[in-house]
């Protein structure tokens, strides 16, 4: 399960935030999870819980932004959007199917008290 190393990546993120602004809560953290990126994103909010505990964190809610995917498809020179990395082209039907958005996850924002 690669979404308790998440979640500990959003800790020290947050924690590394906090310091630097002299923070002493964060009550939400908004992240951007694309379709694509291979999170499983109850598993990212249950782990999420586990590692706030007794940090600044302890307690803030976790809000998930859902990203599209989207992929260049070669064979008809557009712009399309993705729901499987696997998928082809909803338009013309190839698989020459480039991905060019959706695999990322990143803090968007921290909501701080």
């Amino acid at each position: 399960m690669h979404e308790m190393s998440l979640a500990e990546g959003i800790l020290q993120l947050i924690e590394d935030a906090a310091r630097a602004e002299n923070v002493q809560r964060v009550s939400a953290v908004y992240v951007e999870v694309g379709q694509l990126a291979s999170v499983e994103v109850e598993s990212l909010r249950f782990c999420f819980d586990v590692v706030i505990k007794d940090s600044v964190a302890d307690g803030a809610r976790l809000e998930i932004i859902d990203m599209p995917g989207t992929g260049w498809c070669i064979d008809c020179s557009q712009s399309v959007p993705m729901s499987d990395k696997l998928a082809g082209c909803p338009r013309c039907g190839g698989y020459r199917v480039q991905v060019t958005g959706g695999t990322e996850m990143r803090v968007r924002e921290l909501e701080i008290e």
